[in-house]
């Protein structure tokens, strides 16, 4: 359990890292929420599956399509700017049990 929650925990850490590096340089696409969320949803037909607060007050989406099967991931700054952090294919919905207590599953 313990290996896992650290492997979690490293790939969060590569995620922040690979996301300030991307403000760092000016990577990132960004625009206004509205554009950038119906933009999603009329080429790729993507509707928000989920959201969470980041570090900073920062909320991160995740838009998929079960037609299309791509994502992205965007995170709308404080400032109202939102920004594509990454996208892919082959999106697949998941709900997984966490292992029983004491297990190293």
């Amino acid at each position: 359990m313990q290996h896992k929650l650290f492997a979690l925990s490293l790939g969060f850490a590569g995620m922040f890292l690979a996301a300030q590096a991307a403000f760092a340089e000016g990577g990132p696409s960004c625009g206004i929420r509205a554009s950038v969320v119906e933009r999603l949803a009329a080429t790729y037909g993507e509707t928000r599956r989920g959201i969470g607060l980041a570090t900073g007050n920062a909320v991160v989406e995740v838009f998929a399509s079960d037609a299309t099967g791509t994502w992205t991931i965007t995170v709308t700054l404080p400032d109202g700017r939102t920004c594509l952090m990454a996208s892919g294919q082959h999106y697949e919905a998941m709900v997984e049990s966490l292992p029983p207590e004491g297990t190293d599953a």
